[in-house]
C-alpha cells in the first residue's frame, strides 16, 4: 500500500468571507455598504445548524467577490465587540501601494469614519490604517513594504 501522508496542507484560494454577529444588522449593512463599496444580496443565509436561530445579511465586494455576512441571533447577548476576549482581535484587507492608504485615509474621512490615519512601521515594514466598524470590530487597511 502507497504512502498517503501529507506532508503539507492542501491548498487554499485565500480568506473567503467574513462573517461578525452585528448588534444592528441594518446599521452595519449600511456602514460596509458605504465604506467597501460592497452590494448586498436579495437573500439571506441561514446559520448553518441553527437555522431558526437567526440568519445573515450577505454583501460582496464586487470586484474581489470577498463576501461578508453579518448575523443576526435571536439569542444575542448584547454589548460591543472586545478583542481583548478570545475570539476575533481584528480583521484587515491588503492594500497593493502605500498611496492606497493614502486614499483609504481621505476616503474615510469623506464619509466621516474614524480612522487612525496612516500608520508608519518601516522597523517590520509595513504601513497601516486602524479604524472600527459600529460594532467596534477593529478593522485595518494594510501594505507591507516590498523587502
Amino acid at each position: 500500500m502507497a504512502n498517503t501522508e501529507r506532508v503539507s496542507p492542501p491548498p487554499t484560494t485565500g480568506i473567503h468571507h467574513f462573517s461578525p454577529t452585528v448588534s444592528d444588522i441594518e446599521a452595519s449593512a449600511d456602514w460596509y455598504t458605504r465604506v467597501f463599496g460592497m452590494t448586498r444580496l436579495d437573500r439571506l443565509a441561514p446559520h448553518h445548524g441553527d437555522e431558526d436561530g437567526g440568519y445573515a445579511v450577505l454583501l460582496v465586494e464586487p470586484t474581489t467577490g470577498f463576501l461578508i455576512g453579518l448575523h443576526h441571533h435571536e439569542g444575542f447577548h448584547g454589548g460591543q465587540f472586545d478583542e481583548r476576549r478570545a475570539g476575533l482581535d481584528h480583521l484587515a484587507w491588503g492594500v497593493s501601494t502605500r498611496a492606497d492608504l493614502d486614499a483609504w485615509s481621505e476616503w474615510l474621512t469623506q464619509l466621516g469614519v474614524s480612522h487612525s490615519g496612516v500608520i508608519e512601521k518601516p522597523h517590520v515594514s509595513y504601513a497601516a490604517i486602524v479604524f472600527r466598524d459600529p460594532d467596534n470590530i477593529q478593522l485595518e487597511l494594510f501594505f507591507r513594504y516590498p523587502a
